[in-house]
């Protein structure tokens, strides 16, 4: 006994731990499992053309009929088989004995046929109308009445479609056995591609048949190839089906001889054109005579056991399935980069090239406009798209970002490129910034951010003067030219602008009329005590006492001006200053022993074009009463009153050389000064050679 029991527990300890593994491995598998295959994708997740299943679109989908046994209370229908009849009862209230239309779209059990009945024809008319709700487009290969048993035969009826739900109608097939009477139509039509979406009629009283069916493709010439034929596409293409009965089939004129006096009035009526030798066989219906009836005629009606509709969800070639949202509405799960019910057009965004219907050949998969990232709407234009040979066709709305352009590729105006960034980048485009004096507009180059530069203004915001300007106090004339150079040191009021240039002679070699030539014709070059000098200032001194703060600020300080002129880099092939300089504040004694304001600069001097004798004394014109100082090339102290610096005529600066024309009287001996009467022009690179030929000439003439 306790054996048993211990055997028990340990069988049951195991089958709970093989239990807890069990789940483990069955949640790991579906852990593990590769999701399934997107039809519309291959393997190397290229696009491919994909469409639903083939369903039976009419299972289980409303049906409204137009009459129906019973509905206004119970009626009597009748039966025909083999020279006999029998007759039943019909009534809605009665669910045993009820035909609804419902029972047309149920499940199809041979076995337990259900039926649709329609209320006894009367001799006024006999149209019953069946119709049949799809829930959206589908693409119908076939549509098939199955008729009840032992149930007469339509003899005329049309099948029509509606592709709008409904709103209209037009022809799918006609049925008669008198096609060109009651249509207009010949029973064998032939069909080319110029009428292959038209309607033809087909005769259905072929005896020993239980169903009418319809092809949508049968005969018709580009079926093979639906993909290529926009119009057979639109044929096959129903929202809704419709199936208008005209007239039944005339019973066994032996069977009507039984028929009570009702009966015999329709006969007479002729509303049964074609005989009916043999009618459908079976019979399953149970009668039951119970209950008052209601006499109609012969009891003769239309019974229909299953309304089926094969086809596919009309998706395009964009969709392997088509599923029921929130609402109930059946639509297409796009792929492709479609949307809509269909997948009938591109979902927003994707717009750069047309929507197509997917083919075996190509998927047309529908492509993201290229804004850059700077939209996120866009439109479609065919004449762009046709123009770039099938490549793009989108073009970017409202484009953000100060960008601008079909791909949002563009800076507006206002705006210009940043090359430092990826076109991408959402400050890719930065503002012009222009100078609103020196520029002559807002809007600058839209890829290298030059702003429109008033005459004599430069840089890339029109933010200083360009070389040979300087600044005014115009805003609408910012700057000037610069009078010229070679003018008094002291004449702080000498601002007329440079005179045009003549034409040169032969002679001078156009070297005469020049900055060079003037300085080589004045007084200083040609007299005795003058000197022409070239010289580099190297440094400043700015421990001298007495130097004013404003002196010292306008000489230091490049950016004092709004504008300033172009810096000429040291150092040049063809300039003759060479080698960096070194910023230098030598302690030397004051040179002015009469006290006034003086600034000293180091200079190096680069070449003498004219120096006085040595020992030479200038007389009367030297105040110093001293010899003249020697001049040589190498370093030397430059001495510059204050006021004259003040005046900015020219302005000295640091690692620039000038030319330096005047008198040894005017500086004591040691030291290089300028007088009222001095002449410093600015350094330029092909000066050296023309000084040195009228070095030449002066020598020639001596």
């Amino acid at each position: 006994m306790i054996r048993g029991i211990l055997l028990l527990l340990l069988g049951t300890t195991r089958f709970s731990l093989i239990q807890c593994i069990s789940n483990d491995v069955y949640f790991k598998m579906f852990s593990q499992q590769a999701p399934p295959d997107d039809p519309c994708y291959n393997k190397a997740h290229e696009p491919r053309a994909c469409i639903p299943d083939f369903v039976n679109a009419a299972y289980d989908a409303p049906v409204v009929a137009s009459s129906t046994c019973g509905s206004s209370g119970a009626q009597r229908y009748c039966e025909y088989q083999d020279h006999e009849r029998s007759c039943h009862t019909c009534d809605m209230a009665d669910p045993l004995r009820s035909f609804p239309a419902r029972s047309l779209t149920d499940l199809n059990n041979s076995n337990n046929v259900t039926c649709w009945r329609s209320e006894p024809v009367t001799g006024s008319g006999d149209n019953v109308t069946l119709t049949l709700s799809l829930g959206k487009k589908f693409e119908l290969t076939y549509v098939i009445l199955q008729l009840c048993p032992q149930a007469p035969r339509p003899d005329s009826m049309v099948i029509y479609k509606s592709t709008d739900h409904g709103l209209s109608w037009q022809p799918f097939q006609f049925f008669s056995s008198q096609c060109r009477r009651l249509f207009g139509r010949p029973a064998r039509q032939s069909t080319g591609r110029h009428n292959e979406h038209e309607a033809r009629c087909s005769d259905v009283t072929r005896p020993l048949v239980s169903r009418i069916a319809f092809s949508t493709l049968e005969g018709r010439p580009s079926s093979r190839d639906l993909d290529s034929s926009p119009v057979l596409q639109d044929w096959v293409t129903a929202t809704d089906i419709r199936v208008v009965f005209h007239r039944l089939q005339r019973p066994d004129p032996q069977a009507l001889l039984s028929l009570e006096a009702g009966g015999a009035a329709d006969l007479a009526s002729g509303k049964y054109s074609v005989p009916l030798t043999n009618g459908p066989a079976g019979n399953n219906i149970e009668a039951n005579h119970g209950g008052d009836v209601a006499i109609s005629g012969s009891g003769l009606h239309y019974a229909i056991s299953d309304f089926s509709v094969g086809g596919r969800c009309k998706c395009n070639g964009h969709a392997s399935k088509c599923s029921t949202d929130a609402s109930g509405q059946l639509n297409c799960e796009c792929s492709h980069n479609t949307a809509g019910r269909d997948c009938e057009r591109c979902k927003p965004f994707h717009f750069d090239r047309p929507w197509a219907r997917a083919t075996a050949k190509e998927a047309n998969e529908c492509k993201e406009c290229n804004c850059n990232k700077h939209a996120r709407q866009c439109r479609f234009n065919m004449e762009i798209f046709r123009l770039s040979q099938g490549v793009s066709g989108g073009v970017c709305q409202n484009c953000r970002h100060s960008t601008t352009g079909r791909n949002c590729h563009q800076c507006k105006e206002g705006f210009y490129r940043d090359a430092t960034k990826p076109l991408t980048h959402r400050k890719v485009c930065k503002a012009c910034e222009c100078h609103p004096i020196g520029s002559s507009g807002k809007i600058c180059n839209s890829t290298s951010g030059q702003c429109p530069c008033k005459d004599g203004v430069t840089g890339l915001t029109c933010n200083r003067c360009a070389r040979g300007y300087q600044q005014s106090r115009s805003h609408i004339a910012p700057c000037i030219k610069q009078p010229p150079r070679m003018i008094n040191m002291l004449d702080t009021q000498n601002t007329a602008p440079e005179p045009d240039e003549p034409e040169s002679s032969p002679r001078s070699g156009g070297d005469r009329n020049g900055a060079a030539g003037m300085a080589a014709q004045s007084q200083y070059y040609s007299t005795e005590g003058g000197r022409a000098i070239m010289a580099k200032v190297i440094g400043r001194d700015t421990s001298s006492e007495g130097v004013s703060r404003e002196a010292q600020r306008r000489a230091m300080d490049p950016d004092v001006a709004d504008y300033e002129m172009d810096q000429v880099q040291p150092g040049s092939a063809r300039s003759p200053i060479t080698g960096e300089y070194e910023f230098q504040a030598a302690d030397y004694p004051n040179p002015n022993p009469r006290g006034s304001e003086m600034e000293r600069f180091d200079l190096q001097i680069q070449a003498v074009f004219k120096r006085s004798r040595p020992g030479e004394s200038s007389g009367a014109g030297n105040v110093y009463g001293m010899p003249n100082t020697t001049l040589k090339r190498g370093p030397m102290t430059w001495i510059i009153p204050t006021k004259d610096l003040e005046c900015r005529c020219p302005k000295i600066r640091v690692n620039r050389s000038y030319l330096i024309l005047g008198r040894d009287s005017e500086a004591p001996p040691g030291y290089l000064g300028i007088g009222p009467h001095s002449i410093v022009i600015e350094w330029k690179e092909d000066w050296y050679r023309r000084m040195k030929r009228f070095q030449r000439r002066a020598r020639t003439c001596a």
